[in-house]
């Protein structure tokens, strides 16, 4: 029994059929609505119970496993690849599914702040204003971005 008297909404039982259920490849909502609770609480479990938030993970990857073994054999008679590419996109589409040719990678939006960075460095003459304008880039990656070292003639401009 839980604290206070309440039995634990997953017993064990339930939570067989989820890691069940998630190993064959289904998701945790259909797994929650399955045994009849919501996915917070299947996830709500897990972080009190490292165990079974390990075998959790262990479910889930065993699917993914599976299918890309399933593609792996498929893809050797091109009929029968694309079931398991349709789940592989659905199931992680951060890492399996079709980007829009017209979006930006997390790599490729640092290169153009590199590249910006670059020219800031580079066009701006005045030491202080590129440092307001690098601190504010800094805000933007979360990470400070480094000035370089003035080599600018502001002084000796500033007589003619």
């Amino acid at each position: 029994m839980a604290q206070g008297g309440r039995p634990p909404v997953l017993d064990s039982g339930k939570r067989r059929e989820i890691l069940a259920i998630l190993s064959v490849g289904c998701s945790r909502r259909t797994a929650a609505r399955y045994v009849g609770c919501s996915p917070t609480t299947i996830q709500n479990t897990a972080d009190r119970d490292a165990a079974f938030a390990e075998e959790l993970g262990r479910a889930e990857n065993r699917a993914e496993i599976g299918y890309l073994k399933s593609i792996q054999k498929a893809a050797k008679k091109e009929q029968y690849w694309r079931a398991a590419a349709w789940a592989l996109e659905r199931r992680n589409p951060e890492d399996y599914g079709p980007r829009h040719p017209e979006t930006v990678t997390i790599e490729e939006l640092k290169q153009l702040l590199t590249q910006l960075t670059q020219i800031i460095v580079g066009e701006v003459p005045v030491s202080e204003f590129r440092k307001q304008i690098l601190k504010h880039v800094g805000r933007w990656t979360g990470e400070p971005v480094p000035d370089a070292p003035d080599t600018t003639t502001e002084n000796a401009d500033a007589g003619n």
